[in-house]
């Protein structure tokens, strides 16, 4: 456990009192387990079956494993390890034909997917918290984002990452990749081609053999399994019982919206089932309104229209917070509702200033290029008609988010609120350099060197990607006459917005040394 996790407990204890790598793991030696059913109480979300962890060699790993990244990492080094595990189950698949809880379509249709875990090494390194994310399959195939954006803050409090393939075409990519590892894989649709009910589908990536609306359930059941005590669960670290203290999730974009789905059409039914709610809180990343703010319940059924309540948070019991990003605030205004720390609507939206949507950091951090390819897709590009991808680090901002996130949870510590990006007459308005006001804010926007961009140009989604235009060396010379003024201006930023929540004491150290480092002007 983390020192800052074990500073949160005692002072929760002590308020209570006063009055009220890939390393090299056992998996790298493990053939998989023997799957294991375990049996559960009728109106408590079933826990899958799994197989795991999977079986590590030269010629078999996992798709997206850290040390196969397209910038590869040694978790060893970090004191984390990783492992793959095969989880199969049923899951219904549900219609979402208005607000409210979502209804079954379809019961009890067979699934098997992957998990990827990232976990600290050893138990008393583990904080008791399990990010449990969507992967995001845009691209045709899995990205590990929320591991490339919160990692630091992932590794420095000891949490644990999992992440979940989540869409057939996804599972579809692994399977070119390594047909042997992941032949059980299916997300078959259970309705056979002659029934009437298995029309034609609404996503161009999806077919009717398959079905992506099993993910719902199946995001539920990983839940519960990382919470449970089953001799499966890889977050045990030995102990009889689950060392999992809470889940939080999170998606990205297309998973984003999928966490608008299950988090009002699928999480009121678990609470009603078992209770209590699977996830303690969520994060909800670039998808909202009109972008990304909701996606087709089920193969069949389209997706809420953009200005439907289904697509909105009120009330949902759980803490949220709703990231919005430079390339995606304005079509995804709709998304925008005032914060609240009322009991049960605990809510945060926060748009990112001068962050791009589609990051670098994204391609970094998932799989290789040679792996893409060895999957039958496309490598995205890394640079746009204006030039690489936006270098914004949003990832400072989701350090921060989860960090707070997390206190807000277990200490009730209200997270800061931050104003919109100014918009006026639907466009935003923009400073003398030429950068939107408003948003949460970072030294790279209050102490300018460039004007960010939230859209490119170009093939893929570059429309999303964003980019900069560094300031000429006579504008540098003109805002800061020397270095070392340069250097103040942002070191005063940084510790402002750490003290304000916004940033972690160690985004904003690395930001001042950045600052220091760098030649400017």
């Amino acid at each position: 456990m983390s020192t800052r996790s074990r500073t949160s407990i005692l002072l929760i204890l002590s308020m209570a009192l006063a009055g009220l790598s890939l390393g090299a793991s056992p998996a790298l030696a493990m053939s998989p387990a023997t799957p294991f059913q375990p049996s559960e109480p009728d109106g408590v979300t079933p826990l899958p079956r799994v197989e795991g962890p999977l079986a590590v060699t030269a010629q078999s790993y996992p798709f997206g494993a850290a040390n196969h990244q397209e910038v590869p990492q040694d978790l060893g080094k970090l004191g984390f390890v990783e492992e793959e595990y095969l989880v199969s189950g049923t899951s219904n698949v549900y219609s979402w034909p208005a607000p409210g809880p979502a209804q079954i379509r379809t019961a009890d249709a067979p699934y098997t997917t992957r998990v990827l875990v990232r976990k600290p090494a050893k138990g008393q390194k583990f904080s008791g918290n399990v990010v449990v994310e969507m992967l995001n399959p845009s691209n045709l195939f899995d990205l590990n984002i929320g591991w490339a954006l919160a990692q630091k803050q992932i590794v420095a409090n000891g949490d644990a990452w999992v992440g979940v393939t989540a869409k057939p075409v996804a599972v579809d990519a692994l399977k070119n990749f390594d047909a042997k590892r992941y032949a059980s894989l299916s997300f078959a649709n259970p309705l056979p081609l002659r029934d009437r009910a298995n029309c034609a589908t609404v996503d161009a990536d999806s077919s009717r053999t398959s079905e992506n609306g099993l993910i719902w359930d199946i995001y539920s059941q990983v839940g519960a399994w990382l919470k449970s005590s089953d001799t499966t669960n890889p977050l045990r670290y030995g102990s009889a019982d689950t060392r999992v203290e809470y889940a939080y999730g999170f998606g990205y974009s297309q998973t984003g919206g999928f966490l608008v789905n299950y988090i009002n059409g699928v999480h009121p039914r678990v609470v009603e089932t078992d209770g209590k709610p699977i996830y303690d809180a969520y994060i909800v990343a670039v998808a909202g309104g009109a972008f990304a703010g909701a996606y087709p319940m089920n193969q069949c059924e389209p997706a809420p229209p953009a200005d439907d309540a289904r697509r909105q948070f009120t009330n949902v019991g759980v803490p949220i917070m709703r990231m919005m990003s430079q390339s995606d605030y304005l079509r995804g205004i709709g998304s925008r509702r005032a914060d609240s720390d009322a009991p049960g609507d605990q809510y945060r939206h926060y748009e990112m200033a001068g962050a791009g949507h589609a990051t670098p950091d994204e391609l970094a951090y998932s799989a290789s290029s040679a792996d893409i390819v060895a999957a039958g897709r496309a490598v995205p590009p890394a640079s746009c008609n204006e030039g690489p991808r936006s270098r914004f680090p949003s990832s400072i901002f989701f350090d921060a988010a989860l960090r707070n996130l997390d206190q807000w949870v277990r200490a009730g510590v209200a997270p800061p609120h931050a104003e919109p990006i100014l918009v006026r007459n639907g466009a935003p308005v923009l400073d003398k350099f030429g950068n939107v006001q408003g948003g949460i804010r970072s030294p790279f926007l209050d102490v300018p060197t460039s004007t960010w961009y939230g859209s490119a140009t170009g093939a893929s989604f570059c429309f999303i990607a964003g980019y900069e235009k560094p300031f000429t060396q006579d504008a540098l010379k003109s805002l800061y006459r020397s270095h070392g003024k340069y250097v103040t201006a942002v070191k005063d930023s940084a510790r402002s917005l750490e003290r304000q929540g916004f940033l972690t004491d160690y985004d904003a150290r690395d930001l001042q040394k950045d600052a220091a480092k760098s030649t400017i002007p």
